[in-house]
């Protein structure tokens, strides 16, 4: 019990002392993650302190859960893939949901089907295969809790401007996605005002196929209609990706005051990928989130993820490889 505790209270101060010098890493969902892990032995060691059998169904919960968890996710999954089908257009990004969901339930089969036979090569393929999903859940679940806890901490640093990334328009029109980031802006804007600030708001966004105008500049007339005044809103209007939205607008706010700071407003399911890539960037700021649509929420944060995971290939590449080849090699 003790050592479970101190080892929790280790990767808890670890997690602060990152956290503290920079909020925008991966690293600090790893170090949260496993501060819960040990901090959650150590309660079921001291629970069975008291009472061995509380302990022991503690575990025996934990053991259940874990399968039902799975079936109940792939079942998810599987229906907002349909969502998505019916509901977005037919693109692989839409169909991420659908595609995990089917994989998972696939996995399983494929475990049973291996059992059943008994053949060793295959058996050291699925504990590769497993191996490797283990690896990739483990990075999930520190993004979902590293995610969910970075957009709930908000910055209270003044801050010069509000920068509103672009998702797209259709033809001319904001739609409700990026519609959102913007009423989000607003809020941030307005806050600041009353408390005696002047930030002014960036729209960032050039134009792309199938726009009638630059994206940052439908983004501005929305402000504008909505009460924001037009002296008070920069358009960013060259840049087609959310590297170009960071770096351009980065650029404009160093060049109007060298020691800026900003708040960078996204959709919620983009807020930590967006942070990790302002950092990267250089962007002195800070990332809020906007609501997104419940059943769009599971395939973007998905995307989000593997997008995440891609971003470190060598590093990921090479864990997957050596616990491919820990589980198949011992087999020849």
């Amino acid at each position: 019990m003790v050592i479970c505790f101190g080892v929790a209270g280790f990767w808890f101060l670890v997690f602060g002392v990152s956290f503290w010098r920079d909020r925008r890493l991966f690293k600090n969902g790893i170090f949260l993650v496993l501060t819960l892990m040990f901090a959650g032995l150590g309660v079921i060691f001291a629970v069975e302190t008291v009472s061995k059998p509380v302990a022991v169904a503690m575990v025996w919960a934990i053991v259940i859960a874990i399968p039902v968890a799975i079936a109940v996710l792939a079942v998810f999954l599987v229906i907002n893939g349909v969502t998505m089908l019916r509901r977005e257009r037919r693109r692989l990004s839409n169909l991420l949901s659908l595609i995990v969901g089917l994989g998972i339930i696939a996995f399983v089969l494929f475990s049973v089907l291996v059992q059943k036979i008994g053949w060793e090569p295959l058996a050291a393929v699925r504990s590769a295969l497993l191996g490797i999903l283990t690896y990739i859940s483990f990075l999930f679940l520190c993004f979902l809790v590293y995610a969910f806890f970075y957009s709930r901490v908000r910055s209270s640093r003044k801050v010069d401007f509000v920068v509103v990334l672009g998702s797209g328009l259709i033809g001319s029109r904001v739609p409700p996605l990026l519609a959102s980031r913007l009423d989000r802006a607003q809020q941030v804007y307005e806050r600041a005002l009353r408390k005696g600030r002047s930030p002014r708001i960036i729209t960032s966004g050039g134009q792309g196929p199938g726009e009638d105008l630059p994206e940052s500049h439908a983004m501005a007339a929305y402000l504008v209609e909505h009460g924001v005044a037009a002296d008070q809103i920069i358009r960013e209007d060259k840049s087609t990706t959310t590297w170009e939205n960071l770096t351009f607008s980065r650029d404009l706010m160093a060049e109007l005051r060298p020691e800026y700071r900003c708040l960078i407003v996204t959709n919620n399911f983009h807020a930590f990928r967006a942070a990790l890539t302002a950092r990267k960037a250089r962007v002195n700021g800070q990332v809020v989130g906007s609501p997104t649509a419940a059943y769009y929420w599971p395939t973007a944060t998905i995307r989000e993820f593997i997008a995440v995971l891609a971003g470190h290939p060598y590093i990921n590449g090479a864990v997957c490889l050596l616990i491919a080849a820990l589980a198949i090699v011992p087999q020849f």
